[in-house]
C-alpha cells in the first residue's frame, strides 16, 4: 500500500522547517558571536580607535550585496543549493577572521567579515524557504518560526564568547579567535545538517503546492513577470515598505542607545539589560507574531507593528530610568518583528514560486540598504542633533508603513466590496 501524498508532503515540510530552524539558529550564533568581538578585534589590529565601527559597515555591505544575486540564483537552482553556499561562506568567512587575528592583518579581517556578511544576507533568506513549502494561510507562521530560530542565536552567541575565548587560550591561540574559530565549528555542523535534512528543495514543494493550489495542468507556463513590475504592485510595495522601514527605525534607535546611556552614566549592566530586553522584543515572541498575522491578516499586524514603533520611540527618550529605556527598546523590537513578519509574508503572498527568488533577494537587498543607512546615519544624528530628536526622526518614519498597510487594507476592503 503506498503511502498517501498528503501524508509524504507533511512529512518533507516538518523535516525541512526543522532544518532551516536548526541552521539558522546555528549560523545566527556563530555569526553574534564574532558581532561581539569584531570591532575589538577591530581597533586591535588597526591600532586605531576610530576604525572599530569599520568591520559592522564591511558585514552589511556583503550582507547587502549577496542578497539579490543569491535571490536569483535559487530561483534559477534552488533554495538548498543557494543556502548551502550560504553556509560554506560563513564557514570560509570565519576561518579568514581566525587567520586574520592569527596574522594580525587589518585588511585580511575585513576580507572575512565581507564574507561572513555575504553569508549572512544568503542565510536570511532561509525564512522565504520556509513560505514555500507551507499553504498561504500558514505562511507567516512558518515564517516566524524560522525568525524566532536567530533568539537562539541572540542569546547563545553572546553567551558563547568567553567560553569560546577560554578554550582558544588554553590552546595557545589569541582569546578572540576563539568566536572565530568556534564559528567555523558551528557553520560547518550547519551544514551539514542542511546537506542532509532538507529534502527536496523547498523549492521544488512550493511549485507542486502552487500546481495544487491553482488546479492547474502541471505542464502549464506562467508567464514569469520583471523584478520591475512586481515592485510595482501595491501588496509587494507594502510588504516592502513594512520591512525596509521598520529596519531604518529599529536600526537608528537600537545602534547609538547604548552610547547615549553610557553619556548618562549607566554603567554596562543597565546598557546590557536594556539591549537584551530590546533582542527579546525582536526575536522571542516570533512564534506568536506568525500566528497573529495568519489569523488577523498581513496589514493589522503591520498596523500593530508601525504603533509599536511610535509609542517605543517615544517612550525612549522620555527618561533616562533603565525601565522606561528598556521598555521603550522593546517595543521598538517588538514593532520590527510584526513588520519584518508581516511584511515579508505580503511579499511571499503576491508571487508565485517562479518569481519568488528574484523578488525575496531584491528585498533582502533593501532591507539591509535600509540598515546600513540606519547604522551609519545614527551616529550623526545624535551627535548634531541629539538623542530626543533622532527618536522622533523615528516615530515620523513609523507613519510610512502605517499609512501603507491602512491604505493596502482600505483597498483590499474595496476591491472585495466591489466584487460582492
Amino acid at each position: 500500500m503506498s503511502i498517501p501524498t498528503t501524508f509524504d508532503y507533511e512529512v518533507a515540510t516538518r523535516r525541512i522547517i526543522g532544518a532551516l530552524f536548526v541552521t539558522q539558529s546555528l549560523a545566527s550564533a556563530a555569526i553574534i558571536a564574532n558581532i561581539a568581538v569584531n570591532a575589538i578585534a577591530g581597533a586591535q589590529l588597526s591600532g586605531n580607535d576610530a576604525l572599530a565601527g569599520l568591520p559592522a559597515t564591511l558585514m552589511l555591505a556583503g550582507a547587502a550585496l549577496s542578497a539579490y544575486p543569491a535571490g536569483r540564483a535559487m530561483q534559477r537552482f534552488g533554495r538548498r543549493p543557494g543556502l548551502l553556499v550560504g553556509m560554506v561562506l560563513g564557514l570560509m568567512g570565519m576561518l579568514i577572521d581566525g587567520v586574520a587575528v592569527l596574522s594580525h592583518s587589518f585588511l585580511l579581517f575585513l576580507g572575512g567579515l565581507f564574507v561572513v556578511g555575504m553569508a549572512r544576507g544568503i542565510i536570511d533568506q532561509s525564512r522565504y524557504a520556509a513560505a514555500d513549502v507551507v499553504s498561504p494561510e500558514r505562511r507567516a507562521g512558518a515564517i516566524s518560526t524560522v525568525v524566532f530560530a536567530s533568539t537562539i542565536g541572540a542569546v547563545g552567541g553572546p553567551l558563547l564568547v568567553g567560553p569560546l575565548g577560554q578554550v582558544a587560550a588554553a590552546g595557545g591561540l589569541p582569546e578572540l579567535t576563539g568566536p572565530m574559530f568556534g564559528g567555523v565549528a558551528l557553520f560547518a555542523i550547519a551544514t551539514l545538517v542542511m546537506f542532509v535534512f532538507m529534502r527536496p528543495d523547498p523549492r521544488t514543494l512550493a511549485l507542486r503546492l502552487n500546481v495544487q493550489t491553482t488546479t492547474a495542468d502541471a505542464t502549464t507556463v506562467v508567464p514569469v513577470r520583471s523584478v520591475g513590475t512586481i515592485l510595482r504592485l501595491p501588496l509587494v510595495r507594502a510588504g516592502l515598505v513594512s520591512m525596509v522601514l521598520g529596519q531604518v527605525v529599529m536600526v537608528l534607535v537600537m545602534s547609538v542607545t547604548s552610547l547615549h546611556m553610557s553619556h548618562h552614566a549607566h554603567g554596562l549592566d543597565s546598557i546590557s539589560l536594556v539591549i537584551g530586553t530590546h533582542t527579546f522584543g525582536m526575536f522571542g515572541l516570533s512564534m506568536f507574531t506568525g500566528r497573529i498575522a495568519d489569523r488577523l491578516g498581513r496589514p493589522l499586524t503591520i498596523i500593530f507593528g508601525a504603533l509599536m514603533l511610535i509609542v517605543g520611540t517615544l517612550i525612549a527618550p522620555a527618561s533616562l530610568l533603565t525601565p522606561w529605556l528598556a521598555l521603550g527598546l522593546f517595543l521598538v523590537g517588538l514593532g520590527w518583528n510584526f513588520c519584518y513578519i508581516a511584511g515579508s509574508a505580503l511579499v511571499a503572498d503576491a508571487i508565485v514560486p517562479s518569481e519568488r527568488g528574484a523578488v525575496q533577494g531584491a528585498s533582502d537587498l533593501l532591507v539591509n540598504l535600509g540598515s546600513a543607512f540606519g547604522s551609519l546615519s545614527s551616529g550623526f544624528i545624535l551627535a548634531g542633533l541629539g538623542y530626543l530628536l533622532l527618536c522622533l526622526i523615528g516615530a515620523v518614519l513609523s507613519l510610512i508603513p502605517l499609512s501603507a498597510a491602512l491604505w493596502w487594507g482600505r483597498s483590499v476592503r474595496q476591491t472585495v466590496a466591489a466584487a460582492d
